[in-house]
């Protein structure tokens, strides 16, 4: 089982289009997804056609009571795709854990007994708090969506820092990739921040670039992911090559 975060703590960088998108095409390509939405924001959860202001239970409850993630799990359009959702509820976790034994483990733990994945993509929040951190330890994938704008690189110490920091103190270790997103053929800049970022992070950059899309941008307004809402699209066509070189990294 690959567990993949998808993972930046700036913020508009497309992460949740990326997690959603990701998701979704591996499961067209037959593999059982559970998209675990760890943004107390939900929108993943929105994105996905779920109304996150009438659920029973969401990700708050596993990550505070003793509520299994089994319990929250709820199917998607897309079969084979399935979502533990969250509504702003989530971000009264933080404090809640502060003062709790080993609370860097606890989503680690909860995912123990979810066995029958092939693939667990985990949305997280733009920051580097107690959230991120828990979507860390049982990452196996770490893909950190870099925008292509000026300051795509600002702040990425910190950030590697924080996941090194996870590697060595909790036993986590991952394979690291980047993907480049919002990307501007016409500008100078964008092809200036690949070539930054390509330096930068050498062989860990994937060769697909998700471009700045008009569809991309509208398809969560309508509950769905790209595949299903203009499946033609550019960005379409670009996160179903970025499902194939998750695929060929293997699980």
């Amino acid at each position: 089982m690959q567990v993949v975060t998808v993972c930046n703590h700036k913020g508009g960088c497309g992460k949740t289009t990326t997690s959603i998108n990701l998701a979704a095409y591996l499961a067209l390509k037959d593999k059982k997804v559970l998209l675990i939405d760890l943004d107390p924001q939900g929108a993943a959860t929105t994105g996905l056609g779920i109304d996150k202001w009438r659920l029973n239970n969401q990700m708050y409850d596993v990550m505070v009571k003793d509520t299994p993630l089994q319990n929250i799990i709820l199917p998607t359009e897309i079969s084979g795709l399935f979502i533990a959702p969250c509504n702003i509820d989530l971000s009264g976790a933080e404090p809640e854990l502060a003062n709790q034994i080993a609370r860097e483990l606890i989503l680690k733990e909860k995912l123990a007994p979810v066995k029958d994945y092939d693939y667990i993509i985990i949305d997280t929040p733009p920051s580097l708090g107690l959230l991120t951190i828990n979507s860390l330890t049982p990452c196996t994938l770490l893909l950190i969506p870099l925008q292509s704008e000026f300051y795509a690189l600002e702040g990425m110490s910190q950030l590697l820092k924080i996941v090194k920091m996870v590697e060595t103190r909790l036993g986590s270790k991952s394979t690291r990739r980047v993907v480049l997103t919002m990307y501007d053929g016409r500008t100078n800049l964008s092809k200036q921040v690949e070539e930054q970022v390509r330096a930068f992070f050498k062989n860990e950059v994937f060769q697909t670039i998700i471009p700045r899309n008009v569809k991309l941008a509208e398809a969560p307004s309508h509950g769905k992911p790209i595949c299903l809402y203009d499946p033609a699209s550019a960005g379409a066509l670009a996160y179903k090559q970025l499902s194939e070189e998750v695929l060929q990294l293997g699980p």
